[in-house]
């Protein structure tokens, strides 16, 4: 199983310097991707702006949306655009991991139909290939990604939405929870990439949130309560799962990967780069 690390762009009070540190020091510990979330309404960092500044700090290892709340932009055509350009920037290193989201903020701030979010995401995936492809609303916009088009990762534990990573991605990934349940979502991802006549097996990914330490504990149960406060007392358990040890992060690795996991992505809840260092003991040693 690969191991990834997330990019503490949402992390309030990140520094633009750390977050350029973290990406290049990620890339010579050995990670498989480097990866964003993505928030509207929050103090953080556009992830597709973090993203670019990754890409010019990096040269090899994947970057990753994971994930992009793609909905809930304006525009399909701006984003296309937004994205190619990572894409090339980076070399071809850009996967794109969507989900329908349920921040309804974020699409009220940007005046898209938060009840839609669904049906706005089936098409704008539809859009996104056809800019790609040269084609679209108004043909020419360019650049086009490095291979032509963009790996897709597609999240969400809806039918409609292992229905739309059968469609267009190539896998699936869990925005977070039990590894314990995990082995059952990777057989529903199987079945419904079958039933939609893919041959090949769905890429699956998941991510989990680390605050190895105490103090990076401390602080990063209360980023998590602030994060996702909109969910009420569920925040409240996604805290108290912060992995804070080395022994849980071991056995949270194992476990995703006799799940059936092939990439485990480790968000950071802080900004410290130097965590870097014991989360690479932990996964690599």
């Amino acid at each position: 199983m690969d191991i990834g690390v997330g990019l503490p762009s949402t992390v309030p009070g990140a520094a633009g310097k750390e977050l350029v540190e973290f990406a290049g020091r990620a890339e010579e510990l050995g990670f498989s991707t480097l990866a964003v979330l993505d928030r509207l309404v929050y103090d953080s960092y556009d992830s597709l702006v973090a993203l670019a500044a990754a890409a010019a700090a990096t040269e090899r290892i994947t970057l990753a949306s994971t994930i992009l709340l793609a909905a809930y932009r304006p525009s399909g055509a701006v984003l296309a655009k937004q994205l190619a350009s990572i894409d090339r920037i980076s070399g071809g290193r850009l996967v794109l991991g969507v989900a329908a989201g349920g921040r309804e903020d974020d699409f009220a701030a940007s005046g898209v139909a938060y009840r839609r979010r669904g049906a706005r995401l089936d098409a704008l995936l539809e859009e996104l290939g056809q800019v790609w492809s040269g084609g679209g609303a108004v043909p020419g916009i360019g650049p086009k990604p490095e291979r032509g088009r963009i790996p897709i990762w597609i999240g969400g534990h809806s039918e409609a939405a292992l229905a739309r990573a059968a469609k267009h991605g190539i896998g699936w990934i869990s925005p977070g929870g039990s590894a314990s349940a995990y082995s059952e979502l990777v057989e529903r991802a199987n079945t419904a990439f079958a039933a939609a006549g893919r041959t090949e097996k769905p890429r699956m990914a998941a991510m989990t949130y680390v605050g190895l330490g105490e103090e990076n504990s401390a602080r990063g149960a209360q980023y998590l309560r602030d994060y996702y406060s909109y969910i009420g007392p569920k925040a409240e358990f996604l805290a108290k799962g912060l992995l804070s040890d080395e022994a849980r992060l071991r056995d949270t690795i194992d476990s995703y990967a006799a799940a059936g996991c092939d990439e485990l992505i480790l968000f950071p809840t802080t900004a410290d780069p130097g965590q870097l260092d014991q989360l690479a003991k932990v996964a690599f040693g």
